[in-house]
């Protein structure tokens, strides 16, 4: 029987939340999968559901098993970057295992992209038992074509083409100056944000150009921004962006990527095409 995994490289999942994820392990085991957990999931040291150390064991366990197709990661939050320096990047690029997560893990995904050329898939697993489009994502799920097709509509420009690279922004440039940020040259920027107003918007976009991102990227791909949105925060996402990108660099918007219930999958470290 093919295997998947369940981990959690950020913060510790609650005890309240164990009915949800049992959930989650039934749906996966119904459609067929052997189901392996990690032992670093559940709250032991406050939002510590085990050492860095640990929790990158628990992961790398899941890498080094050959019957392992996918990796879901269902936490969330700020700690996952603890456990960049103790994976074997070696074995995750022999590995034929997958990994998934969103929002903080974005940094693991960045890493195993620049480390390994290997590609990771952004989306939160736990959107099949939990919120309001659980049949929907079930059904998304199930059919991995509908999963991974969100749909694009261009700020400016109108072609974007190229490998992604990105996630969550905050949590994306915690990597900025260590070895695990990607190169940017030629890539597409994804970036979207669950927290953050006008301020810290602006916070990141200034590191963004600092750094020389804006003058190296092919492309932008803007998600969700939900606490801006919610806000109608003024100058909006879009005013922001082309403030700091400029206006010939071709920018595409999309609903369906972050933090919401309804968000659909991207690849991260591997090639997209999107035409006006």
């Amino acid at each position: 029987m093919n295997s998947v995994g369940i981990v959690a490289c950020s913060n510790a999942q609650k005890a309240a939340w164990e009915e949800q994820n049992q959930n989650l392990i039934a749906f996966l085991e119904k459609a067929g999968k052997n189901v392996l957990v990690s032992n670093c999931i559940y709250e032991k040291n406050g939002v510590l559901s085990g050492t860095g150390k640990e929790r990158a064991n628990e992961l790398m366990k899941l890498f080094s098993n050959p019957d392992v197709e996918n990796i879901y990661d269902i936490s969330g939050g700020d700690i996952a970057n603890e456990v960049l320096d103790e994976l074997d990047y070696k074995q995750i690029k022999n590995s034929k295992a997958t990994f998934w997560g969103y929002s903080d893990l974005t940094t693991v995904i960045n890493a195993i992209y620049s480390q390994t050329g290997k590609s990771s898939v952004l989306y939160q697993i736990k959107n099949l038992v939990h919120g309001g489009y659980q049949d929907t994502q079930r059904q998304r799920f199930i059919n991995k074509s509908d999963l991974f097709n969100p749909s694009f509509r261009f700020i400016q420009g109108s072609f974007i083409r190229g490998v992604v690279i990105g996630g969550n922004i905050r949590c994306f440039l915690k990597l900025a100056g260590t070895r695990y940020f990607p190169d940017v040259t030629d890539k597409i920027l994804l970036i979207e944000s669950l927290g953050g107003q006008v301020p810290q918007m602006i916070t990141y976009f200034s590191q963004l150009k600092s750094c020389g991102v804006f003058e190296k990227i092919k492309g932008i791909l803007l998600g969700t921004f939900s606490e801006m949105e919610a806000n109608h925060c003024e100058p909006d996402i879009i005013s922001l962006i082309r403030l700091f990108a400029g206006n010939d660099i071709p920018i595409a918007q999309t609903r369906e990527i972050g933090h919401n219930d309804d968000s659909k999958a991207i690849w991260i470290g591997k090639e997209i095409a999107i035409n006006r």
